[in-house]
């Protein structure tokens, strides 16, 4: 005879106070990577957040995560519980912006992705319209992740993200885009490679091609790639921050941004090659969701882009 399934009790009535508040803390323990490191953000004890953990725990009829002397580790059902956090603060959030822009006033948190070096721009269109969107709104909270393009996208796709800014090498059909600037890269290595003293005229494609060259782990338009098929692949990395510390070892040549490059040009420490030849633009645009709710936040920093 099968014994009859047991049915588990999960959440039941409304999600109070209460329960926002400790899925806060589990939020903050996760993203601590455990307790330990959590106390210093929460500003509570670690054994407060031990109580706050199993009364959540309870809560929810689920197991959450594990802990001891093996250390913080999510369970699956934790991992789900975080990612639906995730989606429920973040509706929060949407429901305070739409109803603080019926009141015309400018309040709630702007999250924005970027990629790295950015903010060596000559133009700074991203820090201006951060500095008027703060002179209207002091009240306003922004947050800035520093993360890869791909993040960046996803992130402001699935509303974890307002806005971002990124270069652009294929455009989504669910994103709308700003663009923002033309970044020039050329190609450079440094003071210690064996290219760096010699003439530009003696410097030749084949011997571009023979050099170790750090290629980028991110994407890139098909135009861009093919100033890459004539390099040596040595070494790669993940953002230009990553290919500048190779290429400044002396061992790689590689493409930068000419304005990221810029300070180590002036002090002598790099030097491109074959500029007039290796050379391209990549287009930097800001990015919002399409048919994202309304959020007067967002729009006011968008506008003000836009009148860059």
């Amino acid at each position: 005879m099968n014994k009859p399934s047991v049915r588990t009790k999960g959440l039941s009535g409304l999600i109070a106070d209460t329960e926002i508040r400790l899925l806060k803390i589990f939020k903050a323990v996760v993203e601590c990577g455990g307790f330990t490191n959590a106390e210093v953000v929460l500003n509570i004890s670690r054994s407060a957040i031990s109580i706050a953990m199993n009364d959540l725990e309870q809560r929810l009829s689920l197991k959450l995560c594990q802990r001891g002397r093996s250390g913080f580790a999510m369970t699956d059902q934790g991992t789900e519980v975080y990612q639906a956090t995730l989606q429920l603060f973040s509706a929060l959030e949407d429901f305070r912006t739409q109803v603080n822009s019926l009141h015309q006033q400018l309040k709630g948190q702007l999250n924005i992705g970027i990629t790295d070096t950015l903010v060596t721009m000559p133009k700074m269109k991203i820090t201006q319209a951060l500095s008027r969107l703060k002179q209207r709104g002091p009240e306003v909270k922004i947050n800035i992740r520093m993360i890869p393009p791909a993040d960046i996208e996803m992130g402001v796709l699935d509303g974890k993200l307002h806005t971002g800014v990124l270069p652009v090498s294929k455009k989504l059909p669910g994103l709308e885009y700003i663009a923002l600037y033309q970044e020039q890269s050329l190609l450079y290595c440094c003071d210690t490679h064996p290219l760096f003293t010699l003439e530009q005229a003696s410097i030749s494609m084949d011997m571009i091609g023979q050099q170790d060259a750090v290629l980028p782990a991110y994407a890139q338009s098909a135009k861009i790639k093919g100033f890459y098929q004539s390099l040596k692949g040595g070494a790669s990395a993940t953002d230009r921050e990553g290919i500048a510390f190779l290429i400044l070892t002396g061992h790689y040549i590689g493409y930068l941004p000419t304005h990221f490059a810029q300070r180590w040009v002036l002090e002598g420490k790099l030097r491109a090659l074959l500029p007039k030849q290796l050379n391209f633009e990549t287009p930097i645009a800001a990015i919002s969701r399409k048919g994202a709710s309304n959020n007067l936040v967002l729009n006011c920093y968008l506008q003000q882009l836009n009148d860059e």
